[in-house]
C-alpha cells in the first residue's frame, strides 16, 4: 500500500494539480487511491471498489500483475531507457514481432501514447502521398462523433460540432466529415447508409489522403456500435478512390470488442493501425502505428519519416507490452469476454426499464446505458463509490470497460451498483 494521503495532499491537489477535463483550483471531489488489487482499486478511507473502467480502458489485465510485474522489475534492473535513434534493443523487436504475429502489418512506429500514434499515422498519410508526388492529396476524411485523441493533429479530425475540442474550430487544420454510420451492429447495411460516404469521395477524393475512423465502437465519442459492414464499403471505396484506409484501434484492439482487433468483425485490413491502451496492460504509456509495407517503403524511398519521439520504444514500456501480449496469445480472454458480455448484458438490461434511459447496448467487454440527459457528475460520482463500484460516466453515457480477469460475481456487482445508484436518482 502506498501512504496514506492527508488532508493536506488533498487541498495541495485541489489548488494546483490540473486533473484531465477539468478547471484548475476545482472543488471536485476526489477519491484517493492507495493500492491496487486485481480488479478492485483500495481507497484512502479504507474502501475496495470494483474498477469498472479498466482505467480508461488500459489495465485489460488487473492490477498488480505477477507477470507483468516480473517483467517490469526485470527489465530495469538490466535498462530502464535508451535512445531510439541509432540505437536498438531486444524488447522493442520482440514487440515488434509479437505485433506482426496478430496483425497483418510490415512496419511499426512506436508512440508514446494513444494521441501521439494517431498524429504519426496522419502524418503517414500526408508524407505517402508527397513521396507519390501527389502533395494536393493533404485532406482527411471521417465520420462525425469520433474521438481521435487530444492533441492539434487529433483535434481536426475528432467531432467538430458535439465533441470535446469544439472550441477549436478554425484553429486546427480543417477535414472533411460525414454522418455517423446509422446502421447499428446487427443491421444490415443498405445503400443509404454509405450514401452521403460515397458523395464525399466523389467529390473530395482527388484531395483525401486517408480516411480515419475507430472500427465497430465509436469510443469516446459516444460509445456507438455500428455494423462491420460499413467498414467493407469504406475500403471498397478507399481502394476505387485511390485514399488511405486508417483504423483507430487503440481502444477496441486487443480484444475489446470480442475480436482481437475490432476490424476482424468486417475481415478487412487497413493500411495504417494505431494501437495503445491495452497494448503495455496499462502499465505504462505506449502505442504503435502500424503499416503495410507499401506505405512503409513509399515513404522511405522518398525521404526519412519525419517524427522522433525522446521516449520511443522506451525498454521499460515495451517490456510491459512484451509480457502483455504474452498474455493475450494464451487465449484466456477468448473465453473471458463472452462471459463478460453475457454477463454484462443480464446485468444492465434492467437499466431499459427505467425511464430516464434512452438505450442499453453491450458488445464484447463494453457495456453501456445511455441516459436520455447529461447526467449530473458531482452527484453521481460518489453513489457510485458508496455502491461499490468505480463507474466514470460522461455526458449522457454511464458505461463499463472492465478488465478481462473480472468474475462473474465481480460482475454481477458491478452491474448492481450501477442499477441502483440509477434507479436511486431516476425512479
Amino acid at each position: 500500500m502506498s501512504p496514506l494521503i492527508t488532508t493536506e495532499d488533498l487541498a495541495f491537489d485541489a489548488e494546483h494539480i490540473w486533473h484531465p477535463y477539468s478547471r484548475a483550483n476545482q472543488s471536485t471531489a476526489m477519491f484517493p487511491v492507495v493500492g491496487a488489487q486485481g480488479v478492485c482499486l483500495h481507497l484512502n478511507d479504507g474502501r475496495r471498489v470494483i474498477d469498472g473502467m479498466s482505467s480508461w480502458w488500459c489495465m485489460v489485465h488487473g492490477y498488480n500483475h505477477p507477470q507483468m510485474n516480473a517483467a517490469l522489475k526485470q527489465q530495469i534492473d538490466q535498462f530502464s531507457h535508451v535512445m531510439f535513434g541509432g540505437l536498438t534493443h531486444k524488447p522493442a523487436i520482440e514487440l515488434a514481432k509479437k505485433l506482426f504475429a496478430m496483425a497483418p502489418m510490415h512496419s511499426v512506429f512506436f508512440a508514446d501514447s494513444g494521441s501521439v500514434a494517431v498524429e504519426v499515422a496522419i502524418k503517414m498519410a500526408m508524407q505517402f502521398w508527397i513521396a507519390r508526388q501527389r502533395p494536393e492529396k493533404n485532406k482527411m476524411l471521417t465520420v462525425k462523433g469520433g474521438y481521435y485523441g487530444d492533441t492539434t493533429g487529433c483535434m481536426s479530425v475528432c467531432d467538430p460540432d458535439g465533441g470535446m475540442h469544439h472550441w477549436f474550430t478554425g484553429i486546427v487544420p480543417e477535414h472533411f466529415f460525414v454522418p455517423r454510420p446509422a446502421c447499428r451492429f446487427h443491421d444490415e447495411l443498405l445503400p443509404q447508409h454509405t450514401e452521403q460516404l460515397r458523395q464525399a469521395f466523389e467529390q473530395h477524393g482527388h484531395q483525401l489522403a486517408g480516411v480515419i475512423i475507430e472500427p465497430v465502437v465509436q469510443g469516446a465519442g459516444g460509445m456507438h456500435f455500428y455494423s462491420p459492414q460499413f467498414l467493407l464499403r469504406l475500403r471498397q471505396l478507399c481502394d476505387d478512390y485511390d485514399v488511405l484506409l486508417i483504423h483507430d484501434e487503440i481502444a477496441t484492439g486487443f480484444g475489446r470488442t470480442g475480436k482481437l482487433f475490432a476490424c476482424e468483425h468486417a475481415g478487412v485490413v487497413p493500411d495504417i493501425m494505431c494501437v495503445g491502451k491495452a497494448l503495455t496492460g496499462g502499465y505504462l504509456t505506449l502505442a504503435a502505428t502500424m503499416c503495410s509495407q507499401q506505405v512503409s517503403h513509399t515513404i522511405s524511398e522518398h525521404s526519412p519519416f519525419m517524427h522522433g519521439p525522446t521516449f520511443m520504444a522506451n525498454p521499460l514500456a515495451c517490456a510491459a507490452g512484451n509480457a502483455s501480449l504474452e498474455i493475450l496469445a494464451r487465449g484466456d480472454w477468448q473465453q473471458q469476454l463472452p462471459m463478460i458480455e453475457s454477463a454484462l448484458r443480464e446485468g444492465l438490461m434492467p437499466c431499459t426499464e427505467m425511464a430516464a434511459v434512452a438505450d442499453v447496448r453491450v458488445l464484447g467487454a463494453i457495456g453501456v446505458v445511455e441516459m436520455k440527459q447529461p447526467v449530473n457528475m458531482a452527484e453521481i460520482q460518489p453513489l457510485f463509490v458508496a455502491a461499490g463500484v468505480w463507474v466514470r460516466p460522461f455526458g449522457k453515457l454511464v458505461y463499463v470497460m472492465p478488465p478481462y480477469v473480472i468474475s462473474r460475481q465481480e460482475l454481477a456487482a458491478l452491474c448492481h451498483g450501477i442499477c441502483s445508484v440509477l434507479h436511486t436518482l431516476y425512479r
